[in-house]
């Protein structure tokens, strides 16, 4: 079972690679990035060293030299332990850790660390060990980590030291058994979208960066009480909140009605996201393969807004989430001192962009007029008289489409409306 060991500070030195030959600015923004991950997992970061290489050393990811190098910064420092701003080997762990005498640990376990103590839900702790366990699998044997360097802080929250140092065999076992309570959960999920079919309200996905404002922007949206904190993946589990708004008028000018969506938050995405937590978190990134729409919230703020979105669009791409259609608010925009800045805000992706501040509450009534208009792009105009023996279907057209009139007559109830193409398809038949 998951559990958090005493807390201790430490002073980790970051290291990273630059093999991108030019773009060393992508580095320094992933060691911004990894500083901000380890100060979330309670770490204090008193230094940082880059290597220009043409890939990593397979031995021991950076060169003897600067081995040599990072010892002198170490007792200089007075640092506890180093961070890789990429994914160890277990060889290269072993070596490295050998090699400095100090704990070694990679971006993998920092992130892994993170969500291990902000897993709040049964699922969200299941996912968690999972991910942790199957990391950790490799490095129980061999040149495996050495249990005994690692004492406590970072990489010790979850399943715990004492089933760590078990055999491969019991660990096996654990996951295996940690598959079946997901697989389980995975099923519920499934029912639940099965119970969202036909008539249900529209599903909207709210996907981003971590710490873009994903919550805050659901809070202000419907008034939920979602911890939104001001650090990378505050919030890990989904949430789902029925948003409900007026809609705007409909092409008679007569009054729209109520419209009521569906908006559903997910785990906020990173660069560099292990894959055992992509694996692991699949069912909840599915969420949105499963929406009918993407909201995409950006960080108008952001100095690597352009690369965060890529991320994200990967992120979704390796999902196989393509095909729909996508609202993107860039948040924070009161972040920026220049209103040149906001000429730059594009999403070519997008079918709609609003620039928006969840926190300040700043051009928060686009968004409802955006999704208003999303949905009539796909909607179809029905003008039809249901018998009284279809009260079912008229009952789910009522509650999920844009009514323009309804009629009671002697044979029936005459309804015209915007409806959705799996109602449209249904009336049809």
């Amino acid at each position: 079972m998951l559990h958090e060991n005493k807390k201790e500070i430490e002073y980790v030195i970051l290291v990273a690679v630059d093999a991108y030959d030019g773009a060393s600015d992508l580095v320094e923004a992933s060691l911004d990035e990894l500083e901000e991950l380890a100060e979330t997992a309670g770490a204090v970061v008193v230094g940082r060293m880059i290597q220009k290489l043409p890939s990593f050393n397979t031995s021991t990811y950076i060169g003897s030299g600067k081995i040599d190098e990072l010892q002198y910064m170490i007792l200089d420092r007075g640092a506890t332990g180093i961070i890789t701003d990429d994914e160890l080997t277990p060889a290269q762990m072993y070596n490295l850790g050998r090699a400095l005498d100090i704990k070694v640990m990679d971006r993998t376990m920092v992130i892994l660390d993170i969500f291990a103590a902000h897993a709040r839900t049964a699922e969200g702790k299941l996912q968690v060990e999972l991910a942790q366990l199957q990391y950790r699998l490799s490095r129980l044997t061999g040149k495996g980590i050495s249990m005994s360097r690692l004492g406590g802080g970072i990489g010790t929250r979850g399943p715990g030291e004492k089933k760590l140092e078990q055999d491969r065999r019991v660990i096996r076992n654990r996951v295996a058994q940690l598959r079946r309570e997901l697989k389980d959960v995975v099923s519920h999920r499934e029912l639940t979208r099965k119970n969202r079919d036909l008539g249900s309200d529209p599903v909207f996905a709210i996907v981003g960066y971590t710490n873009v404002g994903k919550s805050t922007l659901l809070n202000t949206l419907t008034g939920a009480d979602i911890l939104a904190e001001n650090k990378l993946f505050a919030t890990l589990d989904t949430t789902t909140r029925v948003y409900e708004y007026s809609r705007s008028s409909s092409e008679d000018g007569q009054s729209g009605g109520k419209q009521k969506v569906l908006l559903i938050d997910t785990v906020g995405f990173i660069r560099k996201l292990p894959h055992n937590l992509i694996d692991a978190f699949r069912s909840t990134l599915e969420e949105a393969k499963y929406a009918d729409y993407i909201i995409h919230v950006v960080d108008a703020s952001s100095q690597d807004r352009l690369e965060e979105m890529k991320v994200v669009y990967d992120t979704l791409d390796m999902l196989k989430i393509d095909g729909k259609k996508v609202l993107t608010l860039f948040n924070k925009i009161d972040k920026l001192d220049n209103p040149d800045d906001r000429l730059g805000l594009i999403d070519k992706r997008a079918a709609k962009t609003f620039l928006i501040s969840a926190k300040k509450k700043i051009g928060i009534d686009k968004i409802s007029e955006g999704i208003d208009e999303m949905l009539r792009e796909d909607r179809k105009l029905i003008d039809v008289i249901f018998g009284y023996n279809e009260m079912a279907l008229v009952s789910k057209i009522k509650n999920s489409s844009e009514i323009i009139e309804e009629e009671y007559l002697e044979n029936g109830i005459r309804i015209k409306a915007f409806v959705s193409e799996s109602i449209y398809g249904k009336v049809l038949k």
